[in-house]
């Protein structure tokens, strides 16, 4: 068959469709934001190829798998065996890095253990081990007539009189010694300091080359091997050679183990650090977060462990510290100087400071040291319970291991070398650097025999992740660092590494946090996955993906009610002649999202001077207030680490005290033109399916206000409380409110009924009785935006939230939605006009349609006088900027430094600008 045929899918709101998509080819499903192509992609698709899967192991293998309902569908035909690559970190573990997620450490593991060459960590030179046998052939390699004595080492610097072993090698028939680098005669007295290092040679035999010697050789090798415990040297006119049967230092005695894989495991105690057992950071308290904000006064709580603690037990010590030092306890803690800021966090160091002390009535002066804020959390560290160790973690941070130096892994280990770098200097590096490393190996023969499987397989993982826009980032980062777009990414490269064919992959916009130079890499990464005989079905907005697939689902016309029709299947030709299709209509640039007619100008500017987070290079960037900037560059510049990171946490510390840390700068100027700062991001709204786009706006309190104030319900006594479906009085007890019913299943997954009490409606009978133009409040909650908007058209304070809101529950809602709700309640607020909004990536899950809603609201909030700042790769939200502020060149070590700013007429001249490279397209209305 090479057809997947989809017949009658009615899972959320897919209004009971049929569709059909071709066997190993790439197709994307498109639509407006809520329109239904995840449900279709994911929820009927991959959940039924995954369901049919499980279903085929045991019972017993069931229990342990996380089990899929069955979609809402009549049946699907032609499914083949279903992976997801979707929008989510890949692991929180502190032990699971890019290199293990990829299993390019493996491979790593496995070649160092294969050709790496050991050097001893004492002296630094190579160690070999060779066996007698090997011994001897090098030693022939010396040639005929070479003249060369057998020495065994039998002591090597060491201490002592050594009368007893001198005797001993008599007995033995031993008549000449090398002693410390000179001849002598065992038959003479030798007389020893014993405060002095000795070395004492046996020399075992003296021999020419000749043709028939091996013999002699090897018998004389074996004896010397056998009085020095596997160490021998061989002296030549050309010098000294030394060899170990051992993985052995003959000079420094250091022994080594014999190298296999598991020696170069972090997560295994045979590789694993002994003082940080292989996580490769250490804890500590840190001062920056026990005091992040130096601007605050000790009097202002700038010390916050103290602030959160009675007053009784650190005041008499601040009182002593303010006498006995001379401070203003009003002044800002930077303000302090340096050694009483050390006091204050490390101690006195055994200087004794007067105390008053009253206990009980009895008061009295007393001396002693003052033990600091940070061993007084040591110690509560120490002593807490589990339970009460949370609350300190917000003061820890990481550091390097003392040890290892962040290696992770034993030092013996990383004296292991291939090329002169250890296992760690390669994991440390670019990916672009990694790769240029391995392709530029200098090996003899031998090395390059035994590695030549290993290395293919490391190269073409490497090239997979460098073909995905990953070239910046390196194997040894950890995996919780990273952003759910390179998350996504890399189980991408590592599927194509797998070499599975036959499979069908589904993946959630994998062009998420990805600049226009990197998609088309992406799209080649993408198109070679097919091309293995898989299907891939992506669900994507971006342009460039759209043109480039085989085959193009479009759901639509609509979002939630309105959606999940089949608005158009086939070929992205045939969509581009498509009138119905809203998608086909932007795609063939019938519709398009416009330039502003004019550029704001500035109010001024909010400047930070010397901006050093991260991969930042000490930047000065001056964003201009009252207008819309979008900071842009590829992947990894450091857009969220100015804006994130360094910006936001900074104004909140400016404007509400906030004690959170900020990225390092030298100053920050112009942020008195700001009263109000807040972060759009794309977390969940609500983290239970109680919470809805109503409850999180605020449309919910007043609704409940309402029917509080109905007759019928003064007559109850009921309050606005009664009509929560959060606490006891209203709700249905039976379902506590949630509207359905969950019933724990062993082998079949955990099944939601709707409650038989309340019928999903989450209220009581009697609760349900009071009506408000003959609706309940379960029947208002119901209702479509559209709906009650409508419904509510007299009540204003409803109906202004209402007007630019689009919802669902809470938990459901993509990060997009999510961010378009928290926008909608910014927009029905009154402001003054002096916000600072930031959005990081705010066209997440947007369709064309979406992002020119979008564009309109943000344009609203800057017309009231607000000031934007957009972290943003889409080139129709960048074309709209008032701003740009383009970041790089590259990722990671590479970026950092400010490419271009200014309008975006200007960025388009910037020849080091990839941004301005692209963005020529969409200003000359190519796009």
């Amino acid at each position: 068959m090479d057809k997947i045929f989809v017949k009658g899918a009615r899972e959320h709101n897919l209004k009971n469709i049929d569709v059909e998509l071709p066997r190993n080819k790439m197709v994307v499903i498109t639509g407006p934001s809520g329109s239904g192509k995840s449900t279709l992609a994911f929820d009927t698709i991959y959940a039924e190829g995954q369901r049919r899967y499980v279903e085929s192991l045991s019972s017993y293998a069931r229990q342990f798998l996380e089990l899929m309902e069955k979609p809402d569908v009549d049946y699907i035909e032609g499914l083949s065996p279903a992976i997801s690559i979707e929008q989510k970190t890949l692991s929180k573990n502190p032990r699971s890095t890019v290199g293990t997620a990829t299993e390019i450490y493996d491979y790593l593991r496995l070649l160092f253990a294969r050709i790496g060459r050991v050097f001893c960590y004492g002296c630094g030179k190579e160690i070999k081990s060779q066996h007698a046998p090997q011994i001897v052939d090098t030693i022939l390699l010396l040639g005929a007539g070479a003249m060369l004595t057998v020495l065994a080492p039998v002591v090597r610097g060491r201490k002592g009189e050594y009368r007893k072993e001198l005797d001993e090698l008599r007995k033995q028939g031993f008549t000449k010694i090398r002693l410390n680098g000179k001849v002598a005669d065992l038959s003479d007295e030798i007389q020893l300091d014993k405060n002095k290092k000795h070395e004492i040679d046996v020399i075992i035999d003296r021999i020419t080359i000749r043709e028939g010697i091996e013999r002699r050789l090897f018998e004389a090798v074996e004896l010397a091997l056998q009085k020095a415990d596997g160490i021998i040297k061989i002296q030549t006119d050309k010098g000294m050679q030394v060899f170990s049967e051992k993985f052995a230092c003959p000079d420094c005695g250091i022994s080594y183990p014999e190298i296999a894989p598991r020696m170069f495991s972090f997560n295994n105690p045979y590789g694993a650090c002994p003082t940080c057992n292989g996580l490769g950071v250490k804890e500590y308290f840190d001062p920056a977060l026990i005091v992040p904000n130096q601007d605050l006064s000790l009097r202002e709580g700038a010390v916050i462990p103290w602030g959160e603690k009675n007053p009784v037990s650190f005041l008499p010590f601040l009182e002593a510290l303010v006498n006995h030092y001379k401070i203003d306890i009003r002044n800002s803690f930077k303000g302090l100087p340096k050694n009483v800021q050390d006091v204050i966090l490390y101690g006195s160091k055994g200087e004794e400071i007067e105390f008053f002390v009253d206990r009980g009535g009895r008061r009295y002066f007393t001396k002693r040291p003052f033990e600091g804020v940070i061993n007084e959390l040591q110690h509560e560290w120490e002593n807490a319970q589990f339970y009460e160790k949370e609350k300190l973690e917000r003061f820890i941070n990481l550091i390097p291991c003392p040890t290892c130096n962040g290696a992770r892994l034993k030092k013996e280990m990383l004296w292991v070398k291939i090329d002169g770098l250890n296992i760690d200097d390669v994991a440390r590096m670019t990916l672009t650097k990694t790769l240029s490393y391995f392709n530029e190996l200098n090996l003899s023969e031998k090395e390059r025999e035994i590695a030549r499987n290993i290395l293919k397989e490391i190269i073409s993982r490497l090239k997979f992740l460098i073909d995905v826009g990953l070239d910046y980032i390196a194997l040894n980062r950890n995996s919780s660092t990273l952003s759910s777009g390179e998350s996504q990414r890399i189980r991408l490269a590592t599927q194509i590494g797998s070499g599975l064919t036959g499979v069908l992959y589904v993946l959630d916009e994998p062009s998420i946090g990805l600049h226009q130079r990197d998609n088309e890499r992406l799209l080649a990464t993408l198109k070679r996955l097919r091309d293995l005989d898989n299907t891939v079905i992506v669900v994507e907005h971006d342009h460039d993906t759209i043109v480039s697939s085989d085959y193009v689902i479009d759901l639509g016309p609509g979002a939630g009610e309105n959606g999940g029709y089949l608005v158009f299947q086939g070929t992205p030709a045939e969509l581009v002649k498509h009138d119905e299709s809203i998608t086909g209509l932007y795609i063939s640039g019938r519709l398009k999202i416009e330039l502003p007619e004019e550029r704001r100008e500035a109010k001024g500017f909010l400047t930070i001077k010397g901006a050093r987070e991260h991969n930042l290079k000490h930047i000065d960037v001056e964003i201009p207030l009252g207008v819309f900037t979008c900071i842009t560059g590829v992947s990894g510049s450091g857009k969220s680490t100015l804006v994130v990171d360094t910006l936001y946490p900074l104004l909140k510390q400016k404007l509400y005290k906030s004690k959170d840390r900020a990225g390092e700068i030298d100053s920050i100027t112009g942020h008195e033109a700001i009263d109000r700062v807040i972060d759009i991001d794309q977390s969940p709204i609500g983290r239970t399916p109680r919470s809805n786009p109503a409850t999180y706006t605020g449309i919910f309190t007043h609704i409940r206000e309402l029917f509080a104030k109905l007759p019928e319900s003064r007559i109850r006594g009921y309050k606005d409380g009664r009509f929560s479906f959060n606490v006891k009085g209203g709700r249905c007890e039976t379902c506590t409110g949630e509207g359905f019913v969950k019933i724990e299943m062993q082998f079949l997954p955990d099944v939601y009924i709707v409650c038989d009490i309340c019928k999903g409606k989450r209220y009581n009978r009697d609760t349900l009785e009071v009506r408000y133009k003959g609706k309940s409040i379960a029947d208002v909650l119901e209702m479509s935006v559209t709906q009650a908007t409508e419904f509510f058209d007299a009540h204003p304070p409803i109906k202004g939230k209402l007007k630019v809101l689009n919802g669902q529950a809470a938990t459901t809602l993509s990060g997009g939605e999510a961010q378009r709700i928290k926008l909608s309640r910014e927009l029905s607020k009154r402001d003054t006009g002096r916000t600072l909004y930031i959005l990081d990536e705010p066209t997440t899950g947007l369709h064309f349609v979406d992002i020119d809603k979008l564009l309109h609201v943000l344009a609203e909030l800057v017309e009231r006088g607000n000031t934007i700042v957009v972290i943003e790769h889409n080139m129709d939200v960048i074309k709209c900027a008032d701003y740009i502020i383009d970041l790089g060149p590259e990722g990671g070590d590479k970026g950092g430094s400010v490419i271009a700013k200014g309008v975006p007429e200007l960025i388009i001249h910037e020849p080091a600008s990839y941004t301005g490279m692209f963005l020529r397209k969409y200003l000359d209305g190519e796009r």
